[in-house]
C-alpha cells in the first residue's frame, strides 16, 4: 500500500498540466491575433484611402492607383519563403517584431509622400515588411498547439482579417471624414510600432522559454507533438516537399481563392461608394458587415473542422458559395443595390470562412521540418493571386466604369478555386491526415 501512489498525490501536477494547456489559449492567442490584426489594418486601408480620393489629391489615374494597390502584393510574393528560413534559423519572434515595426512606419508614410513612385515603393516594402508574418505566426503556433487545436487557433489568428477590417471600415470612414486620408494613414500606422515592443517582450518562440509553464507542462506538450511528427511522411529535402502534388494543387487553389478575397477586400469600399451614393463615413458602416458574417462563419467552421478532422469538407462548399453570391451581385448590380450587397454579404462570410482548415492541411500533409516554407510558398501564390486580382479588378473598374467585370472575375476565380480543392485527394503516397481511427482523410 505504501509504494502506491494516492490519488490526492496525483491530481495538483495533472491539474498544473491542465491549467497550463488553458493558459496558452489566454496569453498566446490574443498577442498573434492582435498582430495580424494591425499587418490587415495596414494592408487593408488603401481601399478607402483610394475611395476617399488619394488618386485625385496626388493627380494619378485609376489605372495607377490600382498598381499601387496591386504593389504590396509583388512584395509580399517574392519575400515568403526567405523570411521563413530566416525565422527559422533566427527566431520567429525577433522577425516579427522588426515587421512590426517596419509596416507601421512605412503605412504612416503612405500619408506623408506626394511623389508617386515615392509612394509605389512605399506600397511594395509594406507587402516585404508583411511577407514574413502569417508564415512565422503558423510555425509559432505548431510550436505551442497540437493538431486537435489546429484549425481553431488558425481561426483565431485569421480573424484578425474580417474583424479588423469590420471595426476599421466604421473608424477609418470617420477619421477620413475628420482629419483626411492623409492624417489617418499615419495615425494607424502608429499602433504596429507601439504594439511591436509590447510583442517582443511578452512572447516567446516554445513553451520551455516561459516561466508560466514548468518543465512537466512543456514535456506533456512536447510528448505530444511529437507524436504527431511520427504519422507523417518522410521529406527528401525541399526540392521535394514543393514538387508534392499536394502542394502543387495548394498552392493553384489558394492564387484563385486570394484572387477573389483581395480584390473584394480593396475595392468594395469603391463599390459600395458608387452604388449607395452615401458619404465616407456609411460606406464604412455598409463594408464592415460582411465582415461580421465572415468572424460568425469563420468560428462555427474551425470548432467543426477540429471536432470531425475532415479539413478539405470544409474548404471547397464555402468558396463555391461566394463565387456563386459574387455572380449574383454581378447579375443584379444594375437592377438593385442594396440586393447586390445583400449577396456581397453571403460572399464576403464565405470566403473567409474556410482559412483555419485550410492552413491545417499543410502540417497535417508534411513534418514540421519543411511545413514552414510549403506555408511559405502557398501563402506567396496567394500573393501572386492577391496581386492578380487587385490588379484587374482596379483595371476592369477603370475601363469599363463600373464594378461589374470585377465581381464577374472574382466570381470566377473562387468557383475555380472550390474546384480545385474538390481534387485534393488521400492517398498511401498524398498522405493528408491521419485520423485518430488510423483511417486517411482531407
Amino acid at each position: 500500500m505504501n509504494g502506491i501512489p494516492k490519488i490526492e498525490d496525483l491530481r495538483p501536477s495533472h491539474l498544473g498540466v491542465a491549467a497550463a494547456m488553458r493558459k496558452r489559449w489566454v496569453v498566446i492567442l490574443p498577442l498573434v491575433f492582435i498582430t495580424y490584426s494591425l499587418a490587415y489594418l495596414d494592408r487593408a486601408n488603401y481601399g478607402f484611402g483610394a475611395a476617399a480620393g488619394l488618386a485625385k489629391t496626388l493627380h494619378i489615374t485609376n489605372s495607377q492607383s490600382a498598381l499601387l494597390g496591386a504593389l504590396f502584393f509583388l512584395g509580399y510574393f517574392l519575400f515568403q519563403i526567405p523570411g521563413v528560413a530566416l525565422a527559422r534559423r533566427t527566431s520567429a519572434r525577433y522577425l516579427i517584431f522588426a515587421a512590426l515595426v517596419s509596416w507601421g512606419i512605412l503605412a504612416s508614410l503612405t500619408g506623408v509622400i506626394r511623389t508617386y513612385w515615392l509612394l509605389a515603393l512605399d506600397r511594395f516594402l509594406i507587402g516585404v515588411a508583411e511577407s514574413f508574418i502569417l508564415p512565422a505566426m503558423l510555425i509559432l503556433l505548431t510550436n505551442w498547439f497540437t493538431r486537435a487545436e489546429r484549425s481553431r487557433t488558425n481561426t483565431l489568428l485569421m480573424l484578425g482579417n474580417p474583424l479588423t477590417v469590420l471595426w476599421m471600415s466604421v473608424a477609418t470612414g470617420y477619421l477620413i471624414r475628420a482629419v483626411g486620408w492623409q492624417v489617418t494613414f499615419i495615425l494607424e500606422g502608429i499602433p504596429s510600432v507601439i504594439w511591436g515592443f509590447i510583442w517582443v517582450i511578452v512572447m516567446r518562440d516554445h513553451p520551455h522559454e516561459t516561466r508560466w509553464m514548468d518543465a512537466t507542462s512543456c514535456k506533456h506538450l512536447g510528448d505530444q507533438l511529437e507524436r504527431e511528427q511520427w504519422t507523417l511522411p518522410k521529406v527528401n529535402g525541399m526540392g521535394h516537399a514543393f514538387r508534392h502534388p499536394s502542394v502543387v494543387l495548394l498552392s493553384v487553389h489558394y492564387f484563385f481563392w486570394s484572387m477573389g478575397v483581395y480584390g473584394f477586400v480593396l475595392w468594395l469600399p469603391t463599390v459600395i461608394q458608387a452604388g449607395a451614393a452615401r458619404g465616407i463615413a456609411i460606406t464604412g458602416l455598409l463594408s464592415a458587415v460582411p465582415y461580421l458574417a465572415a468572424i460568425l462563419l469563420m468560428l462555427a467552421v474551425g470548432y467543426f473542422s477540429d471536432r470531425s478532422f475532415r479539413r478539405k469538407r470544409f474548404v471547397w462548399p464555402f468558396l463555391m458559395l461566394a463565387g456563386v453570391a459574387l455572380f449574383g451581385s454581378y447579375v443584379t448590380a444594375l437592377h438593385s443595390f442594396w440586393w447586390a450587397y445583400g449577396f456581397m454579404i453571403l460572399a464576403g462570410g464565405a470566403m473567409f470562412a474556410p482559412y483555419g482548415p485550410f492552413f491545417a492541411i499543410i502540417p497535417e500533409l508534411l513534418p514540421k521540418s519543411v511545413a514552414g516554407e510549403v506555408t511559405a510558398l502557398v501563402n506567396s501564390w496567394g500573393a501572386a493571386g492577391g496581386f492578380a486580382g487587385t490588379l484587374l479588378v482596379g483595371l476592369l473598374q477603370a475601363r469599363t466604369g463600373d464594378s461589374r467585370a470585377g465581381f464577374l472575375l472574382m466570381s470566377a476565380s473562387l468557383i475555380v478555386a472550390g474546384a480545385l480543392m474538390l481534387c485534393l485527394r488521400g492517398s498511401s503516397n498524398n498522405t493528408l491526415t491521419t485520423l485518430p481511427d488510423g483511417s486517411r482523410g482531407a
